[in-house]
């Protein structure tokens, strides 16, 4: 599952019990939260969503503004054997505003390599985005094991660009890949319905919109793989249901159900 919670913008202390309701409903293995907050004085949205589901938890390094950061967190129901945060360009004196989050998850049927991101946001950024995109995918290329036996690499986050993007064929194997040998198919073409849109107006926190409606969260398993590990076996969005009028955030989830590498269609592991 892959998720931008919105930081603690809006009615961010009334949207907090709908995130952790949705997350129960989905129960989902493996989660990658995008803007997630905690404070200088110890108070940790990502730990307190995983606590009472028991999942352990990475984070990107806290970056405080003003007392309060903004980051990435996996949420596994499997062990993390070791996780790294890798800043995405640009990293100039200010440093870089934008990570990637990695987490080596030990789950039952072995290893799976987990990447979590968020990518810039602005129309007008594609440029800046395809630099992001081939870092990530150095960063990959780097922490996957052997593609022909092993956990196929799962990178999931809210990426800010369409299907069609330059970014986004680039990292669907549309564009020449720079790397060869390391593609990822993205999971909602395989198996979901309808448009997908995660950025959508019918979200009540999506209000006076200067963007379209678009699909801009991602769950994308790498290829090769030894099939059907890894294989999508299903996708739908999540949190599309508002509280007392109020969405639990300004947009929707993306859910992905991967094959086992018995290739049943048990929903274990999805991400």
């Amino acid at each position: 599952m892959t998720w931008n919670l919105w930081w603690q913008f809006g009615p961010w202390e009334s949207r907090q019990s709908t995130i952790a309701s949705t997350l129960a409903d989905q129960q989902p293995d493996i989660v990658c939260l995008q803007e997630v907050w905690s404070t200088e004085d110890g108070v940790d949205q990502a730990r307190h969503l995983a606590e009472p589901a028991g999942l352990h938890v990475a984070r990107t390094t806290e970056r405080f503004h003003k007392g309060v950061s903004f980051g990435n967190a996996i949420l596994s129901r499997w062990p993390i054997l070791e996780t790294e945060s890798r800043p995405l360009p640009p990293t100039g004196r200010t440093g870089a505003h934008r990570f990637v989050l990695y987490a080596l998850i030990d789950a039952d049927g072995g290893p799976i390599p987990v990447f979590c991101t968020h990518l810039s946001y602005r129309f007008d950024e594609s440029a800046l985005r395809d630099q992001q995109v081939r870092s990530i995918l150095d960063f990959i290329a780097a922490k996957r094991g052997n593609p022909e036996v092993d956990h196929p690499p799962i990178l999931a986050g809210d990426l800010n660009a369409v299907p069609t993007s330059d970014e986004i064929r680039l990292l669907t194997g549309e564009r020449p890949p720079p790397i060869p040998g390391l593609v990822m198919t993205d999971a909602w073409p395989q198996r979901g319905e309808g448009p997908g849109h995660t950025w959508s107006h019918t979200n009540s926190n999506v209000t006076d919109p200067s963007w379209p409606e678009r699909r801009i969260d991602y769950v994308l398993v790498g290829w090769p793989r030894p099939k059907p590990l890894g294989n999508i076996i299903g996708c739908h969005l999540a949190g599309t249901d508002a509280a007392e009028g109020v969405h639990p955030s300004d947009h929707y989830a993306v859910v992905a159900d991967l094959a086992e590498r018995q290739g049943t269609l048990d929903h274990r592991p999805s991400s």
